[in-house]
């Protein structure tokens, strides 16, 4: 199911650009660029931010099909709001900030009690090593269908949040971000992100105890 219709000449902000010279540009060089009309330069941002933005988004509403429809919309409201981003918070926090608000919108149109398809629990960057691991091929099957069990569960676990705790919880402990960059991103106090983040981890933990050690 769509989440909303784009025009096709807005389609094309999410395509692939010419390629811009390899350079590791900083999201505020990109943000300037794109501000000046640079489609490539948000094509850029586009690729550095859109793995971690559909996970995210997996995670708030279950569907990957909706996900990707939400994180199109994002990126398209990104690239048309550009103007009013001040650099205040980084890019990725701003832009997080408008998914978040399109998945909160989409689930109290839709609900949140739908199909649940088997997500990657993993962290959006594999830089540090953050974030619970899928399983590895290498394992023998025993171990990954014992793998694959606990991660369904952790999934239903964490679809099973009010929508408030589950924010938090997968900016945080799943994508990684810092307390403040949630606040920023929820447009509610840090000390409101820590007391939900502390429900949202007891009430998973009263979940899935026998799997707590």
């Amino acid at each position: 199911m769509a989440c909303g219709t784009l025009r096709p000449q807005d389609r094309l902000i999410l395509r692939k650009s010419e390629p811009m010279p390899e350079t590791e540009l900083a999201d505020e060089v990109l943000v300037a660029q794109a501000k000046r009309g640079d489609r490539a330069a948000f094509g850029l941002l586009v690729e550095r931010y859109q793995h971690a933005l559909f996970n995210g988004l997996c995670r708030m509403v279950n569907q990957r099909e909706d996900a990707e429809d939400l994180a199109q919309e994002a990126f398209v409201k990104a690239f048309r709001g550009l103007g009013s981003f001040e650099g205040r918070s980084s890019f990725y926090t701003w832009l997080y900030s408008i998914a978040y608000h399109l998945a909160i919108s989409h689930r109290r149109k839709f609900g949140s009690a739908r199909h649940l398809n088997p997500l990657s629990l993993q962290h959006g960057s594999d830089e540090d090593g953050g974030g619970l691991q899928v399983q590895d091929d290498s394992d023998p099957p025993e171990a990954r269908a014992e793998r694959h069990e606990t991660r369904r569960r952790i999934e239903q676990a964490i679809a099973g949040l009010e929508d408030d705790y589950r924010a938090v919880i997968v900016m945080r402990d799943i994508d990684g971000l810092d307390y403040q960059a949630i606040a920023e991103a929820i447009g509610c106090p840090q000390g409101t992100v820590k007391s939900r983040l502390h429900r949202a981890r007891l009430a998973l933990r009263e979940q899935l105890k026998d799997l707590v050690t």
